[in-house]
């Protein structure tokens, strides 16, 4: 197919990627992908836990899913840069494919040991970081600059719809096929991306010239000097970092813990309402920013819209009346969703064109490989004080450090 136009028109209306049907298509194709990853972790934690009841096994699952992210994320995105990224992605699918037909020939044949089950998780973690930041890049040649914003706010959604969707779809997979059958059947929800990356259209080969050899971990501080001279990326980046870092996703695995505390019900239920209600905040925010379309994006709002996350979380961990630790955690969802979107499309509208990929990965590393470093401040640190305390403590924390990154770039915007 012939490159996209390098010039695009400005965006105008709300969903405004969705004009593209290029990207239509990929969102169909990345909902399913998100949905059939999922349905892996659902099936496949729930014969492993049955088979081993291995507490350790299921903290390698959290490191093994985000220290990829840390490890490759730049590396991966230099590969990017210097080649197709639809190819690359196709990788990661294969990946998924592998992982998921790995899990169902052990489950079939009973055979499975712990290495076998660490060697999948792995496998899928690394599947992961093959998949999310070429993606990211592919969003920008699909829509160009002008409908970015809205592609990145629509990926995140679909993402969501995929978390919210894929433990539904799996507990009835598992109900009907059983879970050595059904986790094969989940391969098939890859094949959409997997088969639709052939036809995709391509980004401007003349710009491959230009982009740079791949140098592996060397790229990491190539990209922190490219960066430093530019306060938006390094904004941006330093956001991602520190949400990360000091909460991340963190609190999910607490949840239960959370829902039991607040003794409403049966802990179940409560469990699932709260983790609902964190992802309905998102979706909204995603529908609302679209419908709107009027949030400048700038690094002080997402800044803003982060310290709010903070002061929701924090108001979530202290108070103990379910009702409103519900709406604490929808508007949670709300600005997380929020902040996320606009840091990712400021990092993809300022990034270097010749080092997108570098620049792209190097903020995934920030947002999604220091989530395994989430687990000990609101983890480990929970086994200690309560997970109430070092969620608190944790948002208050991260708090005083917006609130420094805040003004720093206030300053930068005034000088």
């Amino acid at each position: 197919m012939n490159p996209l136009p390098q010039n695009p028109v400005a965006a105008s209306g709300s969903f405004a990627a969705m004009k593209s049907v290029p990207y239509r298509l990929q969102f169909i194709a990345y909902v399913l992908a998100m949905m059939a990853d999922n349905i892996e972790h659902v099936i496949s934690y729930w014969v492993v836990f049955q088979k081993f009841h291995s507490p350790t096994l299921g903290g390698f699952a959290v490191l093994s899913h985000w220290l990829p992210f840390l490890l490759f994320s730049v590396v991966v995105g230099g590969l990017a840069d210097r080649f197709d990224p639809r190819r690359i992605i196709q990788c990661g699918m294969l990946l998924f494919i592998v992982a998921s037909s790995g899990w169902g020939y052990f489950f079939i044949t009973d055979t499975i040991q712990m290495w076998h089950a660490m060697l999948l998780l792995v496998i899928h973690g690394c599947a992961g970081v093959l998949w999310q930041t070429p993606n990211q890049l592919l969003l920008y040649d699909l829509v160009g600059p002008a409908n970015l914003p809205s592609a990145v706010r629509l990926n995140a959604m679909a993402r969501y719809l995929g978390i919210l969707v894929g433990p539904a779809v799996g507990g009835v997979i598992m109900l009907t096929l059983g879970p050595s059958h059904g986790i094969i059947f989940n391969t098939l929800f890859y094949l959409p991306m997997l088969l639709w990356l052939f036809w995709a259209p391509v980004r401007d080969g003349s710009v491959a010239v230009r982009r740079y050899a791949v140098r592996g971990f060397a790229d990491i501080l190539l990209t922190m000097r490219a960066i430093g001279t530019q306060p938006v990326l390094t904004a941006m980046t330093w956001l991602a970092g520190l949400t990360s870092f000091m909460i991340g996703n963190a609190y999910h695995a607490q949840m239960p813990g959370f829902a039991g505390d607040l003794g409403h019900g049966d802990p179940g239920v409560s469990y699932s309402v709260l983790l609902a209600a964190d992802a309905g905040g998102a979706l909204l925010a995603g529908i609302a920013l679209e419908s709107w379309g009027r949030l400048k994006g700038t690094p002080r709002t997402a800044i803003l819209l982060a310290t709010f996350w903070s002061v929701a979380l924090l108001g979530f961990a202290a108070i103990r009346i379910y009702p409103v630790a519900i709406a604490l955690l929808f508007f949670a969802g709300f600005f997380e969703l929020s902040f996320n979107t606009m840091a990712q499309a400021l990092v993809q509208l300022n990034a270097p064109a010749d080092m997108r990929g570098r620049v792209v990965g190097l903020y995934n590393m920030a947002g999604l490989g220091m989530r395994a470093f989430s687990g000990i401040t609101v983890g480990v640190f929970g086994a200690a004080i309560g997970i109430h305390w070092s969620l608190g403590l944790s948002a208050a924390a991260l708090l005083g450090l917006l609130c420094l990154l805040y003004q720093r770039a206030a300053r930068t915007a005034v000088g």
